[in-house]
């Protein structure tokens, strides 16, 4: 895979104190590395591509078809700030941006597939499109808070897909790998946008800080996933799966086996927490394991 990684920010050398911002816990070697890579460009993946089972595509699909409207958000809410942090902080936001908008592409081509099993994926966008909209007009610190919240929510899901081989167990190797990848890069970024929150806010109290933030992370998550498991019902109805039955069945792959939302729930609600910044929890064997040409031979971080 290492082979496939593009050149992203250069590393301090050694012996190079990076400095960050007041309070932020990213690494101070840590650095953000573009790998753009394309998936799903020749042939075409069953209808219920991961292992077969519907409930597990349609939730799948439902989250790869919010991605590419809520990654060019994501990147507008960042451009901001692009002349506005220190010069670091400032590299860092542009390797984000690509690697954010390769993000889109593959999930552009992504949903394209499932358009071409007869999904009907445009209806999920709309719903992405009115969603956002409810930001115009918003402070920028509003909208760099929702930014937070997603991507941490992002986050959460890649620490679990990327530790556990049960959330990809039986989907076909080239869609596990584009999971993988876009994963990798969410953790790699995930300090990012807080950073960049504890820059603009510097002025702030910690009480206003804190308020807003948690505050946001709780009302945009509930209504992001709220969002899609109704996406996911929608697309499990157009399987001729319905009613209490399709509610049910959903509810158990989400919380019961396998279970993703209960195993990555206390992750998530760290964001609840004072003194909450994604890299307290080093999760970076996740993307040395990742890009390492022997990857069997690096050491999980679970």
């Amino acid at each position: 895979m290492q082979g496939d990684q593009a050149s992203g920010l250069e590393r301090p050398d050694a012996g190079d104190k990076v400095t960050r911002t007041s309070g932020s816990a990213t690494p101070g070697d840590h650095a953000l590395n573009i790998r753009d890579r394309k998936f799903c460009r020749d042939g075409r993946p069953v209808r219920w591509w991961h292992s077969g089972d519907p409930v597990a595509t349609a939730w799948y699909n439902s989250v790869s078809a919010s991605l590419p409207r809520g990654e060019k958000f994501f990147i507008q809410v960042m451009k901001y700030y692009d002349d506005k942090v220190p010069p670091r902080m400032a590299a860092e936001l542009r390797a984000f941006t690509r690697q954010e908008s390769n993000h889109a592409r593959e999930h552009v081509a992504f949903n394209n597939l499932a358009q071409s099993h007869g999904y009907d994926i445009e209806s999920i966008d709309k719903g992405i499109e009115e969603m956002l909209a409810l930001t115009k007009g918003r402070p920028v610190e509003f909208n760099l808070a929702i930014t937070i919240a997603l991507e941490h929510f992002a986050a959460a899901i890649s620490h679990c897909l990327l530790t556990d081989p049960r959330y990809l167990d039986g989907v076909n190797e080239e869609i596990a790998d584009m999971w993988r990848w876009h994963s990798v890069e969410e953790i790699e970024h995930k300090g990012i946008t807080y950073d960049v929150w504890l820059h603009a806010t510097r002025d702030w109290s910690a009480w206003k800080r804190y308020r807003v933030r948690a505050l946001l992370a709780l009302l945009i998550t509930r209504r992001y996933f709220k969002n899609r498991v109704r996406d996911a019902l929608g697309l499990m109805r157009q399987d001729g799966i319905t009613g209490l039955r399709a509610r049910w069945l959903l509810f158990r792959h989400l919380w019961i086996s396998p279970g993703m939302m209960r195993r990555m729930f206390f992750d998530w609600a760290k964001i609840l927490l004072p003194g909450f910044h994604p890299w307290k929890q080093d999760d970076r064997a996740l993307i040395r394991k990742f890009d390492s040409p022997y990857a069997d031979a690096v050491m999980p971080a679970e």
